[in-house]
């Protein structure tokens, strides 16, 4: 293998990686002209200012994070058989903690594949890449996924908003098959279905599994409302549980369909409902017309996308806590989660704590829990514990 262009590590800059983290800032690098003139996404060997070597990774410029490590030596060959070794052992743990190939198969860092996501349905995979060097490398992760895995199709969702701070395009592309619009998943032994082409990331939240089957008992002989219920996730295991009603608000009429269906797949039709509204301006109705739900999930998209949203995105948790828990009943259980990654968990609970005491409640905070266990948290990288869900008990 070439030997890979070094990059350094500023003196005394690194702390870090340094401590066993995988990303470096661009700041924290000494940059001379030959390494700014690296293409986006370059394969590059880390050093630290003595030259000590870190190990192999991506370098670019235009990102804030500037370097992301594969956590392997520096001469280690970033080819197919790497990432061979890389998914065997996604597959392997994922095997271990499922029974049934409905789940997230690769989550980036977690997985010691940086800017890479793949996500399992049945034989159909998902693959999301948010990032150039990921991106340059493609064809050795696609055909080493193909050798792991021989799905019957794969869908590239290259998609989300964030590649464009990396300088990429976006695009949707299937390869050997056709994209699923209906595809129907298995979950908690709920049947659900999920549009891999054109639903929201890669069509299905795996991560909020675990959160989903501890609500869903709660509900048995209760009403339940869920917020932001996309296609159906929360609500119709709840149904399935025994809730003897529930309600579903979303704004994405396709996305309501799903659940719609997933609700009939279950036996669950005549006791779902499902509204297509803004979840803000219904939650107001609700609670002016003193409607009330005995359970009450709220698993919104990200208010904070960025750290310049922090501010604003904290009053919208901290409305959405006020909101919610004012429809929730007497003696009522509340679940509330944020996917936002730049919101900070102790800012999150504290938003949600004064949105609740803001709304008249005192509440005791019985759970508190992040996303499913196929979605692994780098040890050096709380920003990879991006999903919290937090359950209160009401008065």
């Amino acid at each position: 293998m070439t030997k890979l262009p070094p990059l350094r590590l500023k003196p005394r800059e690194g702390r870090r990686v340094r401590a066993g983290a995988p990303w470096v800032f661009s700041n924290e690098l000494a940059l001379d002209a030959e390494a700014k003139a690296l293409p986006p996404g370059s394969l590059v060997r880390l050093e630290g200012d003595d030259g000590k070597a870190f190990g192999a990774g991506y370098f670019n410029l235009q990102s804030l994070i500037a370097v992301r490590l594969f956590e392997c030596a520096a001469e280690t060959a970033i080819d197919q058989p790497f990432f061979e070794a890389r998914l065997s052992r996604a597959l392997a743990l994922r095997n271990s903690l499922y029974d049934r190939p409905f789940y997230r198969l690769v989550h980036s860092e977690g997985d010691g594949l940086p800017g890479a996501t793949i996500d399992r349905f049945g034989e159909t995979c998902v693959v999301q890449i948010t990032t150039a060097g990921m991106e340059k490398l493609l064809e050795p992760l696609l055909a080493a996924l193909k050798k792991v895995m021989a799905p019957e199709c794969m869908v590239l969702r290259g998609d989300t908003p964030v590649r464009a701070l990396e300088g990429l395009e976006t695009y949707l592309r299937v390869l050997d098959g056709e994209a699923p619009h209906h595809l129907a998943i298995e979950e908690n032994g709920a049947r659900y279905f999920a549009d891999l082409a054109g639903g929201q990331k890669t069509g299905w939240y795996f991560d909020q599994r675990d959160n989903r089957a501890f609500l869903a008992p709660l509900a048995k002989g209760k009403t339940m409302l869920d917020a932001y219920c996309y296609t159906g996730g929360f609500g119709v295991l709840a149904a399935r549980a025994g809730a003897k009603d529930v309600s579903g608000i979303d704004s994405s009429a396709p996305a309501l369909q799903l659940a719609e269906d997933a609700a009939a797949a279950n036996g669950a039709e005549k006791l779902c409902r499902f509204v297509k509204a803004d979840v803000f301006e219904e939650l107001e109705r609700l609670s002016a017309k003193s409607e009330k739900f005995d359970i009450v999930a709220a698993d919104p998209p990200p208010f904070v996308k960025s750290r310049k949203d922090l501010e604003p995105g904290a009053k919208a948790y901290r409305k959405l806590a006020r909101l919610a828990a004012s429809v929730t009943a007497p003696n009522g259980i509340l679940s509330l989660a944020s996917c936002s990654h730049n919101m900070p968990a102790e800012r999150f609970a504290s938003e949600c704590a004064i949105g609740i005491q803001r709304s008249g409640r005192r509440a005791a905070l019985i759970r508190q829990a992040g996303a499913a266990a196929d979605h692994p948290v780098h040890p050096h990288l709380p920003e990879s514990a991006y999903l919290k869900a937090l359950v209160y008990a009401l008065d």
